[in-house]
């Protein structure tokens, strides 16, 4: 059974979809112990910084979230759900995020004929060796929607990286904590089986 946290924010229900068509049971859920009672749990998400910070501790969601991480349960961050996983975003400022990865969320740098929001299709360059895109073809094709990027501190965390007027960290992976910025569940065929990859981890 794998948990999809709700908190208010849009694009739940397509990753509950996408889970579904893939045969997985899953449940929309801001419950702390059916969140910690799931096999795997998913933060999605569109929408701003701060606004999902405040929602996350109004309901008490990011004391789930740290229990999540540190009980070792598979997390995936999307989109907006990977941003929070950070130190702090330029789109709210002094708005702390939930710091689990350190880096800093950074606003897309203007560049000529480039359009921000970034909306749209963007390869990726894969890491080696990247548990998410297991059986991926090389230089795949995701779906993007977005005004900020990350900038991880560590980059032995990041598995995928897209260029988009900047090098933007596209998806990142430590011990049991999985995200991306792109969304899989809007991805094709591509972004299903990283979803897959994610529901296959043991």
């Amino acid at each position: 059974m794998i948990s999809i946290i709700d908190y208010d924010a849009g694009n739940i229900k397509s990753v509950e979809k996408a889970v579904e068509y893939l045969g997985e049971a899953c449940v929309i859920t801001r419950d702390r112990d059916e969140i910690l009672s799931c096999d795997k749990v998913i933060l999605p998400g569109v929408g701003s910084f701060g606004d999902a910070m405040a929602r996350l501790k109004e309901f008490g969601l990011d004391r789930t979230i740290y229990d999540v991480a540190d009980k070792g349960i598979p997390f995936l961050g999307i989109c907006l759900g990977l941003q929070l996983l950070y130190e702090s975003s330029d789109e709210s400022p002094g708005i702390s995020g939930l710091g689990i990865l350190k880096g800093r969320i950074l606003r897309i740098p203007d560049a000529p004929g480039l359009k921000i929001p970034h909306m749209g299709w963007n390869c990726l360059d894969i890491k080696e060796g990247a548990t998410l895109f297991k059986g991926v073809e090389d230089n795949p094709y995701v779906y993007f929607v977005h005004s900020y990027y990350l900038k991880a501190d560590n980059e032995e965390e990041v598995a995928a990286t897209t260029d988009y007027s900047v090098r933007i960290h596209a998806s990142v992976e430590r011990d049991n904590i999985y995200a991306c910025q792109f969304h899989p569940e809007k991805s094709s065929s591509v972004g299903l089986k990283i979803l897959d990859n994610f529901i296959k981890l043991r």
